[in-house]
């Protein structure tokens, strides 16, 4: 399950999404939330679940981070950052540097994007660093409906620069899928991914062999199922368990 825009926005809990997660854990139905957010570690996302009344542990949280930091380890790559310092206590055992790093790792920094952080993760590009995205997002959506750039317009800039091609981890990447499906001991067939981004949540799960429902809240727009072509679509996570069964 997708987090903002499935189970809350900023107006707070989507209506029935506790009860909907609640009926979920009694009929023994196991889930896990992934999410793109590099704004804050695991901690403080289970933190914010669990202030809005919404059931959580940091174990089933899935998060670029989580992904990105796995691999690094495996690679002993170090990494330039370009995300909000908060994120490293989820990068443990990954070597944060500005001296010849193996790759630049990119998050979203919000006002932090600036010319000499650009300029100078350019200049590790060229070097020969790798560019990996913890996120390809182009937008995301303030209080009120507002909607600001995220990592993905700075990718593509840096891509265009340095002309490499970003490594993705996070959603739709289909290795951040398997990243969850492998804590649930299931085959793709038999999960479902619940979200309310068309090319993110929908597209990723068709590209990972899951099965696809859309929600009618968050991100969605009207018009939306025509391209991300769902199994399911339902006015809110509300209705999943009804719709599971339950």
């Amino acid at each position: 399950m997708d987090l903002d825009g499935t189970l809350y926005t900023n107006d707070g809990p989507v209506r029935g999404a506790r009860e909907a997660l609640e009926r979920l854990d009694r009929a023994g139905i196991p889930y896990r939330f992934v999410t793109n957010a590099t704004h804050r570690p695991r901690r403080k996302l289970a933190a914010q679940l669990k202030a809005l009344g919404l059931p959580a542990g940091e174990d089933r949280i899935f998060t670029p981070a989580t992904a990105v930091a796995e691999m690094l380890r495996t690679e002993g790559l170090s990494c330039f950052p370009l995300f909000e310092d908060a994120l490293v206590e989820d990068l443990e055992g990954v070597r944060i540097t500005g001296d010849a790093p193996g790759c630049v790792l990119v998050g979203n920094l919000g006002e932090g994007f600036t010319y000499g952080r650009l300029d100078t993760a350019f200049r590790h590009l060229v070097a020969g660093a790798d560019l990996i995205a913890l996120s390809k997002n182009r937008y995301w959506q303030r209080a009120g409906g507002e909607l600001s750039l995220d990592a993905g317009p700075f990718v593509a800039a840096l891509e265009y620069a340095s002309g490499k091609s970003a490594i993705g981890v996070g959603k739709p990447e289909r290795a951040f899928f398997e990243l969850a499906l492998r804590t649930l001991g299931l085959p793709p067939g038999a999960v479902a991914v619940v979200g309310d981004d068309p090319e993110l949540d929908i597209g990723g799960a068709r590209a990972a062999g899951l099965r696809a429902i859309l929600v009618q809240t968050g991100r969605y727009r009207p018009g939306a199922t025509l391209h991300a072509q769902p199994d399911l679509v339902l006015e809110s996570v509300a209705r999943l368990p009804e719709a599971l069964g339950i």
